[in-house]
């Protein structure tokens, strides 16, 4: 019972927090404008810096709900339960299908977790995460996407380091120590879990930059 009340509040507090900015723009700007949002960000390719313009507040919900139940969520996290399983990690979870079940409702927990804690942040200090092309030639373009997983547009256009982005992939990695089973519960384990998020980001920025326009749409 400890342990329950533990995971709940560390995991229901941040969330509440992060999540409450939201709740105002539904209500602001309604429903109906928040899921053609959802499309739009579902259907938009990857753009270009020089297109940059600042997210609405309607439009900052609707890709706060993409970002949730878009389909790179549910891929990404399925790979992510995918190389655990191959890994065994944890290994208490076992294999299986059982096995699969739980590293990837930990993976899509995780992202949930994290998502909510950057959008929320992101809101609050006008910080823009979204991946625009560099627009350069050469080696350029691979600096450019590396750096942008550490980076966030303000409203003018200008780049600075992303609290909302490095906030959320820290809250996601040590939050989420709560459920885990003894093998990975560690702070040690919650680091290393950070790192591999981060790199991730990079990971995506850098196949955002250089792969063909509609598979960037993808990872958009």
């Amino acid at each position: 019972m400890k342990r329950q009340s533990r995971i709940l509040a560390s995991i229901g507090l941040p969330l509440f927090l992060a999540s409450a900015s939201f709740a105002q723009q539904v209500n602001t700007y309604g429903t109906a404008a928040t899921l053609s949002g959802v499309n739009a960000a579902s259907e938009s390719s990857v753009r270009n810096a020089d297109d940059f313009v600042p997210m609405t507040r309607s439009e900052r919900a609707a890709h706060y709900v993409h970002a949730l139940f878009g389909s790179e969520a549910f891929v990404l996290s399925a790979a992510h339960a995918g190389v655990s399983q191959l890994r065994n990690s944890p290994h208490e979870w076992d294999q299986g299908a059982e096995g699969f079940g739980r590293r990837y409702g930990n993976a899509y927990a995780q992202r949930i977790i994290g998502q909510t804690i950057e959008n929320g942040l992101a809101f609050g200090l006008h910080e823009d995460n979204r991946y625009f092309r560099s627009g350069k030639r050469g080696i350029g373009r691979l600096g450019y996407a590396v750096t942008s997983a550490f980076l966030a547009r303000h409203y003018d256009g200008t780049r600075y380091i992303s609290f909302s982005a490095i906030g959320g992939a820290a809250g996601s990695a040590f939050i989420s120590r709560a459920w885990q089973p003894r093998s990975i519960s560690s702070m040690g384990s919650g680091a290393r879990s950070f790192g591999i998020g981060m790199g991730v980001r990079v990971g995506l920025n850098i196949g955002r930059e250089f792969l063909p326009n509609w598979i960037g749409k993808f990872l958009q």
